[in-house]
């Protein structure tokens, strides 16, 4: 499985493309920032962020997107940025069907330290050890970037049968009805 994680900023946009399975060791294919200058205006930074995509899924062919979950945060600016980037990374997604999955902060600490409270370095330790790298990848967008596609690798066979589970319980009740 070959998974572009993406940490969406405006400012700096984390993208890490990681291949493997759960349970066997993983390797980074590619990891970077996509960059936007801070006194551009919205537009054009939504589209460079889409142009910065586009070249990710050209370059690499990912079968998945996976995509920090934007939360609340006090600063309702950071979050319209971080929530807009996100969505550009969705439709650049979607434009080529590739499924993408959305995954909480917590969600993916938990997943690569064991705690969905660990700080920044502790993630980029974790991905480097998990990654086999010779140091953590700079910004900590990137590796946070690596750490979502980590995540989604490891979690998504579990939310496969669990999606499954759920469709098979409710196909009988839907048997018989008609609109």
């Amino acid at each position: 499985m070959r998974v572009l994680g993406v940490d969406p900023g405006l400012t700096r946009c984390g993208v890490g493309v990681v291949e493997g399975v759960a349970g066997r060791p993983l390797t980074m294919i590619g990891v970077g920032v996509v960059r936007t200058p801070a006194d551009a205006d919205l537009s054009h930074r939504l589209l460079a962020v889409e142009q910065g995509i586009e070249q990710w899924l050209d370059e690499h062919r990912p079968e998945f997107v996976a995509v920090e979950r934007v939360f609340s945060q006090h600063n309702v600016r950071t979050v319209m940025g971080t929530a807009q980037a996100s969505a550009v990374a969705m439709l650049c997604a979607a434009r080529r069907d590739i499924p993408v999955a959305l995954h909480t902060p917590s969600e993916v600490k938990a997943a690569v330290t064991g705690s969905g409270r660990a700080d920044k370095a502790q993630v980029g330790a974790m991905v480097t050890r998990l990654l086999r790298l010779s140091s953590p990848p700079r910004p900590a967008d990137a590796a946070d970037a690596l750490a979502l596609a980590i995540c989604h690798i490891w979690r998504a066979p579990a939310q496969n049968r669990l999606q499954q589970a759920v469709a098979l319980h409710r196909a009988p009740a839907t048997k018989g009805r008609t609109a």
